[in-house]
């Protein structure tokens, strides 16, 4: 009896055996899978290799990007609400400004006396401040690490060292916004930068530009601002400058630089329409200010200012020039009524 037992419990105890060790066998590969998974996991690399919309996220093992979009800064204009202003042209620009440069009428306007940034419109101030202070236009000027834009870090391609004429990058600061050769000019004024800027606001105050400051002469300061109605005084005044019309409304300009030619282009594509009668221009951006752009130009036979700031799209500012010109084209032409007096006077 008692031997009977013991072959019974033994039997029972091969068959408990028998069903474990398969079930402890199968979960020790699974075991070792879950600890290469958490492994992979601890090795996603979290380098950024996107623009400044998004940020993307590399897994070194799968190697599938991973997105993570980021909202695009605001502009002065649309914290303040200025884009939910309507207009019968449906503009872009939140701040738009078109006066008969003859007879000083208003043809246009929207949001014209709200002060934001203007990125490089403020360059037309440094342009002016150049060309009328006399200086040798061939004198040579080299670019410092002091030129390097440590405000928003833009790029540029006139590297620490490289030499130009003031001629030249009067050229390039006008005609391609180019941050280091503006930046360049107000370094080595005389008096040095502090009176250079000094030098821009009383220049604007001179001008009548009330809402108007300067705080560098690149724009790149979103503490650089003005309004619509300055900066119509501003483009009117720079027009009467032969040096700032031509400069500005150039198409493309070469300089040497060490064993380098460097082609530059200018940042108006209008300039090149055979729609377009430009006579003074200048564009502007940086996050805070958005797309800006002010023209002398002739439509319809009238010379006109337009200012454009705050334009959400990269192209928009364009865009609504166009608008403003085609609005402008499908006016009726009112012919000045001339006194009897007049007419006797002219034959």
């Amino acid at each position: 009896m008692i031997f009977k037992r013991s072959l019974q419990l033994v039997g029972f105890f091969t068959f408990t055996v028998a069903i474990i060790l398969p079930v402890a066998a199968e979960a020790a590969p699974a075991k070792r899978q879950v600890v290469k998974k958490s492994h992979a996991t601890k090795v996603v690399s979290k380098k950024v290799v996107s623009s400044r919309t998004s940020v993307r996220f590399v897994s070194k093992s799968s190697r599938m990007p991973v997105i993570v979009a980021t909202p695009a800064r605001p502009s002065f204009g649309q914290i303040a609400g200025l884009h939910g202003a309507q207009d019968p042209l449906d503009l872009k620009s939140s701040v738009a400004l078109v006066i008969d440069q003859d007879t000083h009428e208003v043809l246009f306007s929207k949001n014209d006396q709200a002060v934001l940034p203007i990125a490089s419109l403020t360059k037309l101030m440094t342009g002016m401040i150049i060309s009328g202070a006399r200086l040798p236009m061939d004198e040579t000027i080299t670019i410092t690490q002091d030129d390097v834009d440590t405000e928003k870090g833009s790029r540029s391609r006139l590297r620490v060292g490289a030499s130009l004429t003031r001629g030249e990058l009067l050229h390039l600061a006008l005609m391609s916004s180019e941050n280091r050769a503006a930046h360049a000019l107000g370094r080595t004024y005389p008096g040095g930068m502090p009176a250079f800027v000094k030098l821009m606001n009383t220049k604007a105050k001179m001008l009548g530009m009330t809402g108007t400051r300067y705080v560098e002469p690149t724009g790149l300061s979103s503490q650089n601002q003005s309004n619509a109605q300055d900066l119509a005084t501003l483009v009117n005044a720079a027009h009467a400058d032969p040096v700032l019309r031509e400069l500005s409304t150039s198409t493309g300009y070469q300089v040497a630089v060490g064993s380098q030619t460097l082609q530059y282009n200018n940042t108006n594509r209008l300039v090149k329409s055979p729609d377009w009668d430009i006579g003074l221009q200048k564009t502007g951006y940086i996050s805070e200010a958005g797309q800006c752009l002010v023209m002398q130009t002739k439509v319809a036979g009238r010379k006109l200012i337009m200012v454009f700031l705050d334009s959400a799209g990269k192209l928009s500012r364009l865009g609504d020039a166009e608008r403003v010109r085609r609005w402008v084209e499908s006016q009726p032409v009112i012919v000045p009524r001339i006194s009897a007096a007049g007419r006797a006077a002219n034959g």
